[in-house]
């Protein structure tokens, strides 16, 4: 189950999304204003960030850029969704920061699947960093031919 944050001002969207990402063993956290997210995506700690692009206040556009400037955020994948996909938005939401973009209105199917990749992308990562990372080591006896290990 990933914890899901999502960063929405329509009250019928944010029902559509947190009933189909618990639909899918999700569990979703609902934002309406974007000038509290920063906020609530550091106390939630989500694995994922849903936004809205055309928000009041704070646009989705600066929202990602922010969460891509906070240490405790950067990592986390952000997937836009916006009802406005003129030439150029997704090359613009992409460059802010955002791994994925679905356009309103969404497809159901697609808007699973995209959620579902980026999880797993993210999983994939952290295994990844895990094996690269010499710290993630400690604690590990040697093994044998090193020092300290058996001979």
């Amino acid at each position: 189950m990933a914890k899901i944050l999502i960063v929405e001002d329509n009250a019928l969207n944010i029902k559509l999304f947190c009933d189909l990402l618990a639909a899918h063993g999700h569990q979703p956290e609902a934002v309406t204003d974007s000038r509290v997210a920063i906020d609530a995506a550091r106390e939630f700690s989500p694995d994922l960030v849903i936004t809205d692009i055309q928000l009041p206040h704070i646009s989705g556009l600066e929202l990602i850029r922010m969460i891509r400037g906070d240490q405790k955020l950067a990592r986390i994948p952000i997937m836009a969704v916006t009802a406005y996909s003129a030439l150029g938005d997704e090359e613009r939401i992409r460059e802010a920061g955002a791994q994925a973009y679905v356009s309103k209105p969404i497809s159901v199917v697609r808007f699973a699947e995209t959620v579902e990749q980026l999880l797993k992308d993210e999983g994939d990562k952290a295994a990844v960093d895990a094996l690269e990372d010499p710290a993630s080591d400690v604690g590990e006896s040697p093994g044998p031919g090193e020092p300290g290990g058996e001979e």
